[in-house]
């Protein structure tokens, strides 16, 4: 019953987003950390780990547990903010086939998301994808764009590459990002350098194909005040947000806003998403903090160490 009841609560929401227009494009991204399946069928570094018989004991019942919190947590979102996503960006699938489980297997099997996912050669598995509405957008075309060092491929995330033809009518394209972690401290500085300039000469050559209108989304790894940011050429969404003290991740107490977003064509808005029964009282440094699927080796049964963030974006006239 309380299925239906979700369902019948989607159909009621009004087609426009808070703050936003009937035309807007409404985004939201998030890092799902570590959103494998159950199942050891693959090469990867981290499959083993979260496995039913893996360190993490992550059983189906584990996943389909999250596939619903994640589910819940969007259509909260959408509660809040007046309307669904019409794209969804995503960090840390391991695969098409959990992005295809939380289509089907939760109360979002009513609505009309399709999936653009494209594995990369990260070495933990895991990948950026993005969820789309058909009745909001048509997709043109979508593609992963390797990183490169020199001449060959770096083993970490691509940059997912979707062209739509928006609400407006207006070609819109949307880049998901994940960009190289700091582990290993300064010396991980030149790899996320690299995936900067990547993501501009993929935004130079979708302006070069006549696409101007453009957003740049995901987990950079770094916060928005980085000077490198500058070579993008586009509107640093999250630098106002990250000058007040708000974040989407928290460290040793504090907020660092490292899930980003930068537009170029279009005027846009950010937010930082705070679901509150998805996260929980932070008791050694005060306030909330996410609530997380595992502290260390515990299962905590919630989503991500990173909060969402929510978009707002029209064409710029």
């Amino acid at each position: 019953m309380r299925k239906w009841v979700l369902i019948l609560f989607l159909c009621c929401l009004p087609l426009v987003a808070r703050g936003g227009e009937r035309d807007s494009l409404r985004v939201m991204f998030w890092n799902l950390e570590n959103f494998f399946d159950w199942r050891n069928d693959s090469t990867s570094v981290s499959d083993a780990e979260f496995s039913s018989m893996g360190e993490r004991r992550w059983t189906k019942k584990r996943f389909y547990a999250k596939c619903n919190a994640i589910a819940k947590g969007l259509l909260w979102t959408a509660g809040e903010y007046g309307g669904l996503p019409d794209v969804i960006g995503f960090a840390e699938v391991e695969n098409s086939f959990v992005l295809r489980r939380l289509l089907q297997s939760t109360a979002l099997v009513k609505l009309d998301y399709r999936i653009v996912h494209y594995e990369s050669p990260d070495p933990r598995g895991i990948d950026v994808a993005l969820l789309y509405r058909t009745s909001r957008l048509r997709l043109v075309s979508s593609k992963p764009c390797h990183l490169f060092q020199d001449s060959t491929v770096m083993a970490t995330r691509d940059i997912l590459l979707a062209h739509f033809t928006g609400p407006d009518g207006e070609d819109v394209a949307v880049l998901v990002n994940h960009h190289p972690s700091k582990y290993g401290g300064a010396a991980s500085e030149p790899r996320r350098l690299k995936a900067v300039e990547r993501l501009r000469a993929v935004k130079d050559s979708l302006e070069n194909a006549g696409v101007m209108h453009i957003l740049a989304i995901g987990d950079f790894n770094d916060t928005p005040d980085n000077p490198a940011y500058e070579l993008l050429g586009m509107k640093n969404l999250a630098l106002p947000l990250h000058r007040k003290g708000h974040g989407t991740i928290k460290y040793d107490g504090s907020w660092e806003l490292i899930d980003l977003v930068f537009s170029s064509g279009m005027d846009a808005t950010m937010e930082i998403v705070h679901i509150p029964f998805l996260e929980e009282p932070d008791a050694a440094h005060g306030g909330t903090k996410p609530l997380r699927t595992y502290t260390g080796p515990r299962y905590r049964a919630g989503v991500s160490d990173h909060c969402p963030v929510w978009v707002v974006a029209r064409t710029a006239e």
